[in-house]
């Protein structure tokens, strides 16, 4: 028997043994566990599986176990992934730790910077948001002003960011701030992280048309941030953004893999895919009766299947060193345009259903998937606008002149 094999074989058993029945259900979004240092547990057994999968440093499997981390190969990540979906496992946590900062403090941070920051990010300990865009500086994000000044072994931190995912909830944040206002803009932005509760850092929710407010703005008013918490070089900070960025892009696009989505919380419709709730609103017991519908849906599945296949493919070669790239912006891009595609077949699939806010006329899953077909035109924003990832497709992909500097040249 090969080590695979075994190694399978022992997961499975453990899975069995540890992973409670409730955690093998739909997720809800009630119940979606974010971590962090006011962490709550709606169900019990969200907690106990959080435990039980960090203590195997199985919430980021890959990762060193010298940090905390689960220390298996890719091929034993794919085979626990395989497990774990045929159990029909919850996430035991949804990070932007696991999904974004991690990555990248492991290839950028210090050793100490590691062994401080990681074990809490696999334990679920500190709730992480991102500082990226700011008003005026969102597509074209290098125009950042947010402002560090180096005083003694402090930085001062002025300025503002907008759309910061979850800043009201978050313990930390990891942030780019501008410390060179005298070099090129791409070269004078450094990589930061610090407390949310420090003082001089406030945030106001943004109410959006879906009725949720997962976005903030975020202001900083003479924030005093140790100098130790700067990641990499002083005024390298790009360098890290755009590596975060990948990955961040790499984790959107898996919403064109998933039933749906909402805030980046994961799957929480109870609708599980668009052709059962066609069938079911329309009383089909076989062959789903709408002809047009039916072929919609049909090359929406293949679509679908097309895209996780090349998925998978991507996830392959990453294993033979190939850290995220620009094939992330390709992945990001047809991801969240499955993702907005899923909903507007469900709102047709569910008929004059979907047109509900609130009310006793309208069930709390027909209610989720109108709010969250309005959260789903987010994702041609998040993580960078679609646009920008065309143009990065274009440029780095496909290798084609940046029309940009072509124009200039014409016109010098």
């Amino acid at each position: 028997m090969s080590s695979l094999q075994i190694f399978r074989d022992n997961t499975r058993a453990w899975l069995e043994e540890n992973c409670p029945a409730s955690m093998r259900t739909p997720m809800v979004q009630e119940e979606i566990v974010w971590g962090g240092r006011h962490a709550t547990f709606k169900n019990p057994d969200s907690k106990i599986w959080l435990e039980r999968m960090a203590e195997r440093g199985w919430t980021c499997p890959t990762w060193p176990q010298e940090y905390g981390g689960g220390g298996l190969s890719k091929d034993e990540a794919i085979i626990l992934q395989q497990e774990l979906q045929r159990i029909d496992a919850r996430p035991a946590l949804t990070s932007f730790g696991i999904s974004m900062l991690g990555p990248v403090l492991l290839e950028y941070g210090t050793h100490e910077q590691k062994a401080r920051y990681i074990p809490p990010i696999v334990r679920g300990e500190i709730r992480w948001c991102q500082g990226y865009s700011e008003p005026g500086s969102g597509s074209d994000l290098a125009s950042l002003s947010t402002k560090a000044e180096l005083q003694g072994d402090h930085y001062i931190i002025n300025g503002s960011k907008v759309w910061t995912s979850y800043a009201d909830k978050a313990d930390w944040i990891f942030c780019l701030v501008r410390t060179d206002f005298e070099v090129p803009k791409h070269s004078g932005i450094s990589f930061i992280l610090f407390d949310m509760e420090t003082e001089g850092v406030s945030t106001k929710p943004i109410s959006l048309i879906s009725g949720a407010s997962p976005f903030c703005e975020t202001f900083f008013d003479d924030v005093k941030v140790p100098a130790e918490n700067l990641i990499g070089q002083v005024n390298d900070g790009w360098t890290i953004a755009k590596r975060l960025l990948q990955h961040e892009r790499t984790m959107i696009s898996s919403f064109g893999l998933s039933k749906g989505q909402s805030d980046r919380g994961g799957t929480t419709s109870s609708m599980a895919t668009v052709e059962g709730a066609a069938k079911a609103y329309r009383g089909d017991t076989g062959t789903l009766s709408d002809p047009v519908l039916r072929d919609q849906i049909a090359q929406f599945n293949i679509d679908s299947e097309a895209f996780a296949l090349t998925s998978q493919r991507s996830v392959q070669e990453s294993k033979h060193g190939q850290g995220p790239n620009a094939t992330s912006s390709m992945l990001k891009y047809y991801g969240c345009e499955l993702n907005k595609r899923r909903y507007e077949l469900l709102l047709q699939s569910i008929g004059s259903q979907s047109l509900g806010w609130e009310g006793d006329g309208f069930a709390n899953e027909e209610l989720l998937v109108t709010r969250e077909w309005l959260r789903s035109k987010a994702n041609s924003i998040e993580g960078g606008t679609l646009e920008v990832q065309l143009n990065i497709i274009a440029k780095r992909v496909l290798g084609l002149p940046d029309m940009l500097s072509m124009a200039n040249k014409t016109r010098s």
